[in-house]
C-alpha cells in the first residue's frame, strides 16, 4: 500500500481508524533495532498495539514473520482491524483484546513479544502483569522488547522527559516514566535478562530482554 493511500486525513479516514502522529516519528528507528533482534520466523505478539499503525508497518518491513496485534481497549481493537483491513499485507492476524492486568491470556506461545509506549501510561501493576505473562508464554532465548521513555540513575533526565512526567502525573497519579533499574529488577524476578539498552530519538529507550 502506498503512503498516499495509507495515511488518510482525519476527514477521509474510516471512522474506527485512529492515528497516532508519534508512530510516523518513531517507527523507522524501532524497525532498525528490531531488524537486529527479531527471530527468523514465527509469530510476534504486540501488546498494547494502540491504533494498529506499528503492527501494519512491522508487517510490511518483516514479511517473514506473522504479527499478532492486541489491545485491552475495544476502540483500539477496532482501529487495529481497520488498519489491517486496508493494509496490503497478509501476515497480520486479527487483533486480540488482551489486558496486562488480566489473570490469563488465551493466546498461543509467540516467538517474541513487543510492547511500545505502554509502561508509562499504565499503573505499575500492568508492568508486573506484562512481565508475568511474557514469562509464561516465551521460550528460553525469546525476545521481549520494550520501547518508551525511561529514567536511568546514572543519566541526568532530559528536560522534556521531566515535563512529560509531570503531565502524566497530572492525568493519573498511577502513571509515570519508570526507572530502568526497576524494569531490570522486575525482569530478574520473572526470569528475563537484559541483552541491551539502546538510546532512541526524542529521549526514548529500547530495552531488549531475553527469556533466561
Amino acid at each position: 500500500m502506498n503512503d498516499s493511500k495509507r495515511w488518510l486525513t482525519a476527514e477521509t479516514r474510516p471512522e474506527d481508524e485512529k492515528h497516532a502522529p508519534a508512530t510516523l516519528r518513531n517507527r523507522d528507528a524501532i524497525v532498525a533495532v528490531l531488524a537486529d533482534v527479531l527471530p527468523g520466523n514465527g509469530t510476534v505478539l504486540e501488546v498494547a498495539s494502540g491504533t494498529g499503525e506499528h503492527a501494519v508497518y512491522f508487517g510490511e518491513k518483516f514479511p517473514h514473520l506473522t504479527f499478532q496485534p492486541s489491545d485491552p481497549d475495544p476502540d483500539c481493537c477496532r482501529s487495529i482491524a481497520s488498519w489491517t483491513k486496508r493494509a496490503e499485507v497478509d501476515n497480520l492476524l486479527p487483533p486480540l483484546q488482551l489486558n496486562a492486568l488480566a489473570r490469563d491470556w488465551n493466546v498461543d506461545s509467540p516467538a517474541a513479544i513487543l510492547c511500545i509506549n505502554m509502561i508509562h501510561i499504565a499503573p505499575w501493576e500492568a508492568a508486573i502483569g506484562l512481565f508475568n505473562h511474557a514469562a509464561k508464554l516465551l521460550e528460553p532465548g525469546a525476545l521481549f522488547y520494550l520501547y518508551g521513555p525511561y529514567f536511568r540513575d546514572e543519566v541526568e533526565p532530559a528536560q522534556g522527559n521531566l515535563e512529560f512526567e509531570r503531565s502524566l502525573k497530572s492525568r493519573n497519579l498511577q502513571w509515570g516514566i519508570r526507572d530502568v533499574a526497576d524494569m531490570d529488577k522486575l525482569a530478574a524476578k520473572t526470569d528475563f535478562e537484559r541483552e541491551s539498552l539502546i538510546e532512541m530519538p526524542a529521549n526514548n529507550i529500547s530495552l531488549v530482554y531475553r527469556k533466561a
